[in-house]
């Protein structure tokens, strides 16, 4: 009997929320590594037709079954990490990612319930649930320190045309103009059910035009941009894939080896690039505190006549507190250091523990990674010379995580940076898809500030990007390899770069305005 009830709880559940799963599987399907990033135009038409007859609360709870869907479907490789790497038993890995997808999902939920204040007969209607999606993903990216990872409008990376209107927007405006079809397709077929096909014709007149012009937007972006690459200085990079084992990494007896494994990898690109780099904490030692250590690397780079930029874990100390950090060093080809920047943007529970002082059973999570401090929010981009010492590049240097945050990408190429470099340690991801989806997160801070960007990544995908946001060059996943690439350095600022992310604030001061009016007129 209790089989039976079982069965038909089970049953009712998947036929009531059948439109909700499809929703959230087909928008999983839309991001990496699948290829079909096709799929978000109309991966929500099914949440938006079945959601109309329903009341606000039941759209909560369709809201969230769809985000939770979808969620835990794209960020699923967080059950690998934390259980091989972080050390937590499985039961505890699965409990992270339910919880943590149960954060998100409510993202979704408010998007539903707050869906169901916009009258859908309202010409306008697209209009604002594109800009309440876009103001959620606002949100979503800066609260509670942020995670963007899964925004809408990265499925698109690979749209080449479409992504151009990120040097205006942002990933938002990307983000926007899926939701508009999504739902304008969702018009449509609701009108044609049920024969009111004229009410849609403004709906399909102005999202006609709004993708037509991003398309035309784009064409000419890539035309203008081309044509800037080809004038504008270039210079040699060499990114260098270690493939350290994260089970060896910290091992003191693989130490040597690593140090030995990036000298031989660098050996033969160093010799016609400007600036080689090793990825996030690819000394695994102090440096400058490991002496033999230190000047093996400092041998090294002497006899390349080049300069590096290498990640190391880092220290300050006073008479009260020691801090740690997770830096970057810039090297001149005399091994003096030229520059530094430590990680300001730290992930949490990863590379430190919120509320420390009280909730010291989670240090487990950041045993090996250790707990780090925030560097300082100057954002200074590190100096490095070419060849012949007579041209001076700037590079603002995002570690890992980083890559999520546009406004730090931005505030270094607002304080000069002409290249952008990114350096992060995804061996946590194992063969998982998230190594590809970080990647791609990276394709948009290229194309807001139209500064190419060089990825060194320990375990891959390593690679190079254009500034618009053309992916040249990358490397295979777990492979031991070094590459070379001419980066054009555009000094241009676009308007993402100098004005940030007024658009999206836009949309949720528009959206706020529309649920205050509202509420007013039903007060009076």
């Amino acid at each position: 009997m209790d089989q039976k009830i079982k069965l038909l709880l089970l049953r009712y559940f998947s036929t009531k929320y059948f439109s909700a799963l499809i929703s959230g599987l087909l928008l999983t399907l839309s991001f990496p590594e699948t290829g079909l990033f096709y799929l978000a135009f109309f991966a929500l038409v099914p949440f938006f037709v079945s959601i109309r007859p329903l009341t606000s609360k039941e759209s909560f709870y369709y809201g969230f079954i769809a985000g939770f869907f979808h969620f835990s479907t794209l960020i699923y490789w967080i059950v690998p990490t934390v259980h091989v790497y972080g050390g937590l038993h499985l039961v505890l890995a699965i409990s992270t990612l339910i919880l943590f997808c149960f954060y998100l999902a409510l993202y979704a939920a408010i998007f539903a319930f707050f869906l169901k204040m916009i009258d859908p007969k309202s010409w306008v209607a697209p209009l604002l649930v594109s800009c309440l999606w876009v103001s959620l993903e606002y949100i979503r990216t800066y609260a509670f320190t942020g995670f963007s990872w899964g925004a809408l409008g990265y499925s698109q990376y690979e749209n080449l045309f479409l992504i151009q209107i990120a040097d205006f927007s942002g990933v938002y405006g990307v983000s926007f103009l899926i939701i508009l079809v999504n739902y304008l397709l969702a018009s449509i077929w609701t009108s044609f059910k049920n024969r009111q096909q004229k009410k849609t014709l403004i709906p399909v007149v102005y999202t006609l035009i709004l993708v037509a012009g991003a398309g035309f937007y784009g064409n000419k972006k890539i035309i203008t941009i081309d044509s800037q690459i080809e004038t504008a200085q270039k210079t040699a990079i060499t990114v260098v894939q270690g493939n350290i084992k994260q089970n060896l990494k910290w091992s003191e007896d693989f130490k040597a080896k690593t140090i030995r494994k990036y000298i031989r990898l660098s050996h033969a690109e160093s010799k016609t690039a400007d600036l080689v780099i090793w990825p996030e904490t690819a000394l695994p030692f102090y440096y400058g505190l490991d002496k033999p250590l230190s000047d093996r690397v400092d041998q090294y780079i002497r006899s390349a006549k080049t300069n590096f930029l290498i990640g190391s874990p880092a220290f300050s100390s006073d008479e009260n507190k020691v801090k740690f950090y997770n830096r970057a060093y810039m090297l001149n080809q005399f091994s003096i250091v030229t520059g530094t920047y430590d990680k300001t943007h730290l992930v949490p529970f990863g590379e430190y523990v919120p509320l420390g002082n009280y909730l010291t059973f989670l240090g487990k999570l950041t045993a090996q990674a250790g707990n780090f401090s925030m560097g300082d929010k100057t954002f200074i981009p590190l100096k490095f010379n070419d060849h012949n010492l007579k041209v001076t590049h700037k590079t603002g240097v995002l570690i890992c995580f980083e890559i999520l945050f546009p406004s730090i990408a931005s505030k270094f190429v607002k304080n000069g940076a002409d290249i952008l470099t990114t350096i992060t340690n995804d061996a946590w991801f194992g063969h998982t898809s998230a190594a590809m989806q970080h990647f791609s997160i990276a394709v948009f801070r290229a194309v807001e500030n139209r500064r190419a960007i060089a990825r060194a990544a320990n375990t891959g995908i390593s690679g190079f990007i254009d500034p618009k946001g053309e992916i040249l060059d990358t490397t295979p996943l777990f492979t031991d390899m070094a590459i070379t690439r001419q980066l054009p350095a555009l000094k241009q600022i676009s308007f993402y770069t100098r004005y940030g992310d007024v658009f999206a604030i836009s949309c949720l001061f528009a959206i706020c305005m529309v649920f205050m009016l509202k509420g007013v007129r039903k007060k009076f």
